[in-house]
């Protein structure tokens, strides 16, 4: 059995608070180690997964601002995936770019009343004492590419509304773990989830794909894969899922991420093409 690896990075992969890696380094050893490929799907930037990408040593694609692009190594399948190549990637673009986003929501500002911050709006001071983030991280939160991330707390009716003015525009809000991220409405985890699969079904035949999250924003992921598994938030309560099926883990973020994947215990001949 062939087995490819999906998962979210805030709350699930990583610390809400720490965003350290220390608690799933050895687990994403053991994953390198029997060549199975851990794609990272996050509302993060390329700038953002390049960083925990390059500290845990992982080599695969990753998908960036939920689903809205997916980076692919060149020359990882033995064929082109397609795309723009850019910076020694194969970018293939499911999302529109941040410029139509942040003139949709200057406009969208002004026809609902409602006033509220996106990364854009901010210093990388600001972005820093809001995250908890260190400067140099803060700085790699802002370069969005395909998306705005709201900061501001919004309630039920706020977010009624902007999600109908979004919509004229051809844009979606979805919330993550602590904030809001806009994007195009044509993409979300769950269609490059499906789409990179794909590519690995062309490359591998049968594949068995594990997802892992946390957040409302991971239900199209979770929806997309074989095995979806749900980690706890702090405080041991699950995310309301409605009627998505999933495996709920009995442990918190990193912990639970750490629980599924050591348990992974694939064929010696599962190896991958690099």
């Amino acid at each position: 059995m062939t087995y490819v690896v999906f998962s979210d990075i805030d709350g699930t992969l990583i610390d809400f608070q720490t965003y350290a890696v220390d608690e799933v380094a050895t687990a994403v050893a053991q994953l390198i180690a029997a060549h199975i490929p851990l794609i990272l799907c996050s509302s993060k930037t390329r700038a953002e997964q390049q960083y925990y990408r390059d500290l845990l040593h992982i080599a695969d694609p990753f998908i960036v601002e939920n689903g809205s692009a997916i980076f692919v190594p060149q020359r990882y399948f033995p064929w082109a995936a397609g795309g723009r190549l850019l910076d020694g990637y194969e970018v293939l673009e499911l999302g529109i770019d941040v410029t139509h986003i942040r003139a949709a929501l200057a406009a969208v500002r002004a026809a609902t009343g409602i006033t509220f911050q996106t990364y854009a709006d901010l210093s990388v001071a600001e972005v820093s004492q809001i995250t908890g983030l260190d400067r140099v991280a803060a700085a790699r939160a802002q370069q969005r590419e395909y998306s705005a991330t709201i900061v501001t707390p919004l309630t039920p009716p706020m977010l009624q509304t902007l999600r109908a003015a979004l919509a004229a525009y051809g844009l979606m809000l979805v919330s993550g773990g602590k904030f809001h991220t806009v994007t195009s409405a044509q993409s979300d985890k769950g269609t490059a989830v499906t789409h990179l699969t794909q590519l690995f079904q062309r490359h591998f035949g049968d594949v068995t794909t594990i997802g892992l999250g946390d957040s409302a924003n991971d239900a199209p992921l979770l929806a997309a894969v074989d095995r979806p598994y749900l980690v706890q938030k702090p405080g041991g309560i699950w995310q309301d899922m409605g009627d998505l099926a999933v495996n709920r883990v009995t442990a918190v973020g990193p912990a639970g991420w750490r629980q599924v994947v050591m348990a992974l215990a694939p064929p010696a001949s599962n190896l991958r093409h690099h």
